[in-house]
């Protein structure tokens, strides 16, 4: 027997509160998280995401980009970096290399 799970993630780079340095997280979010992540007219938008990270990244004291894979029902919702250096920015952060 197979199951597949899908998660609705949103993977972030900004500034962290203390030290105020460049930092990076994996939000997954749940559905009550989903529905409250929607624009006006019901729709998972880039405005809407960001939104909804605007209240709920305590973590850190300013977003500077951020990508996302939310699922929405039968649908995937796929909102890219809005850099391409922010996609390694947030490998650096989060599998740093061993020295």
């Amino acid at each position: 027997m197979r199951y597949t799970v899908r998660k609705s993630v949103v993977q972030v780079v900004g500034k962290l509160w203390m030290p105020m340095s460049t930092g990076a997280t994996e939000y997954t979010l749940s559905g009550y998280d989903v529905e409250n992540a929607r624009d006006e007219d019901g729709k998972i938008t880039r405005d809407s995401v960001d939104h909804w990270l605007a209240l709920h990244s305590g973590d850190f004291s300013s977003i500077e980009d951020f990508r996302a894979s939310i699922e929405d029902g039968d649908e995937t919702t796929e909102i890219p970096w809005a850099k391409e250096e922010s996609e390694y920015t947030f490998g650096d952060c989060m599998y740093p290399a061993e020295d």
